[in-house]
């Protein structure tokens, strides 16, 4: 199949199952918040390598969370039986970015997260459409990860640790907080142990991008979301 090059003054995209069979799309374009609300919105992501022009995903099977379907291992339940992590929200969004930017990754060298990647989600934080979430130990920042949020889709982009599970105490806080605001599902992307240990599966694009039709008729929580506690 071939792969469409977008153009830099519309932000159509082509049709969803035309995407190669590892899940590119589209390549070119660029990182601005309309080109990235409208990607998003259809099941849509960018995916790149730094000098790379930009390359648009859209995999099949798709790998998700539903938020009632979260798994907290019992390892885990001490973490929040003694509080042993703070966690708070859109306090650090860049800060978390660059941080997921530096995380080694094992078979990754560098980070897809470049200064387009970092100026592009930026502006969507800024406009109240992407969210971070810090985990501190004490005064230190630990762990976090962000993505963004249209209806009552939350679509995650991006997470790292600095300590033991702050990565999964962050998660597990924002599912909690996505299941008091009745959200449907969160997205993952692609397949990982680290999210399947904490109940994501796969399901098929068809599914995914039917559940993002019937979002759109979901207001979407616009703004920070710096006053969202866990409250265990």
């Amino acid at each position: 199949m071939p792969i469409y090059w977008l153009s830099d003054h519309h932000y159509e995209f082509p049709p969803q199952h035309l995407a190669e069979p590892e899940g590119v799309l589209a390549v070119g374009g660029d990182l601005t918040p309309e080109r990235l609300l409208k990607a998003y919105s259809i099941g849509i992501f960018p995916w790149y390598n730094p000098g790379e022009p930009i390359l648009w995903w859209c995999p099949d099977p798709r790998f998700v969370l539903f938020p009632d379907k979260l798994k907290v291992s019992k390892s885990m339940r001490p973490y929040f039986n003694q509080k042993k992590y703070k966690v708070t929200f859109d306090q650090h969004f860049e800060s978390i970015m660059r941080a997921c930017g530096a995380q080694k990754r094992p078979g990754q060298k560098g980070t897809w997260i470049t200064s387009e990647m970092l100026e592009g989600y930026t502006r969507l934080h800024q406009l109240g459409y992407a969210h971070s979430v810090e985990v501190w130990e004490e005064e230190n920042l630990v762990g976090g990860l962000y993505g963004l949020s249209l209806g009552k889709v939350f679509f995650g982009e991006s997470m790292f640790t600095k300590a033991t599970n702050a990565s999964k105490f962050g998660f597990i806080t924002l599912v909690r907080e996505l299941q008091k605001r009745n959200f449907w599902l969160i997205d993952c992307q692609q397949e990982t142990k680290h999210l399947s240990s904490l109940g994501a599966e796969s399901i098929s694009r068809e599914s995914f991008l039917d559940t993002l039709e019937r979002n759109e008729k979901n207001n979407t929580l616009i703004g920070s979301w710096a006053k969202w506690r866990d409250e265990g």
